[in-house]
């Protein structure tokens, strides 16, 4: 094979994971630590509350839950679908009916979660429950393998080469590209916390944010440039596309703590911010 040697291909296809995951471990707790430094008050005791009996009572320490309930699952599982969406025409517009069917798809997973959160009559369980996936998923639209108009499970099924190494292209956005600070999270959410401020966010008003976001993360795929033609990857790649990631990463964080304040905070849900 001219492009991929066969030994290449054959250690890359033992490196599909069965359900693509978003940023890595990583890259989810640096999203609920910059999340985190962006709660009001209010909500900030509020998940203190819901989140007292954790072993790490925090949004990053909750941030891969949501992972572990899915490998948890057998077959298709309850949730396996939470965690991706599809758009099924080829381009970036969302039609429920074919991208979303019963709901099973990030976009209406997030939406639930906020809702249950949102809602003080539910139990502490429930709500609780309903935070850690809200944390988990928010990181997930943001990540542009977890909503794109492909149909190669998020780039887990393009197989590409690293340092002589067989991968696929989804892995290297969960890891690599973050990898490549050589940070632990908290590290990464202060360096990321130290740039200039994020331009305003257009969808702050929208009556469908995620729906928005998930767009947002397919266009990067559509238009990102982020699938090598070649499929090799170098140090090069991954210095190019880390802006791009780590700017889905603070809008990710930034849209997490807007929505935590908004649901938990008595003062924000009455003024309709």
């Amino acid at each position: 094979m001219r492009l991929i040697p066969l030994i290449f291909l054959l250690a890359s296809l033992l490196s599909v994971p069965a359900t693509a995951r978003a940023w890595g471990e990583p890259g989810h707790r640096i999203i609920g630590e910059l999340a985190e430094r962006q709660l009001r008050p209010a909500a900030r005791a509020e998940v203190a509350r819901l989140l007292a009996g954790e072993a790490e009572p925090s949004l990053a320490g909750i941030a891969n839950w949501a992972d572990a309930v899915r490998k948890a699952e057998s077959g298709t599982g309850q949730t396996k679908r939470w965690h991706f969406v599809n758009f099924k025409g080829g381009d970036c517009s969302f039609v429920p009916a074919r991208d979303c069917p019963d709901g099973n798809c990030v976009i209406a997973a997030i939406n639930r979660n906020f809702l249950a959160l949102a809602d003080r009559r539910r139990p502490d369980d429930e709500r609780r429950d309903a935070l850690k996936f809200l944390v988990h998923l928010v990181g997930d639209v943001h990540q542009p393998l977890h909503a794109t108009p492909r149909d190669d499970h998020g780039g887990a099924e393009f197989q590409i080469g690293y340092h002589g190494m067989g991968r696929n292209l989804h892995g290297a956005w969960d890891a690599l590209i973050l990898q490549g600070r050589g940070l632990q999270p908290a590290e990464y959410a202060d360096l990321l916390n130290r740039q200039p401020p994020l331009p305003a966010d257009p969808t702050r008003r929208s009556d469908r944010p995620a729906v928005d976001w998930a767009t947002e993360s397919c266009l990067v795929v559509l238009n990102g440039n982020i699938y090598p033609p070649t499929h090799v990857i170098d140090d090069d790649y991954l210095d190019a596309h880390r802006a791009q990631a780590e700017l889905r990463l603070r809008r990710a964080g930034s849209r997490l703590a807007d929505m935590l304040n908004y649901a938990l905070d008595p003062r924000i849900a009455k003024a309709g911010r």
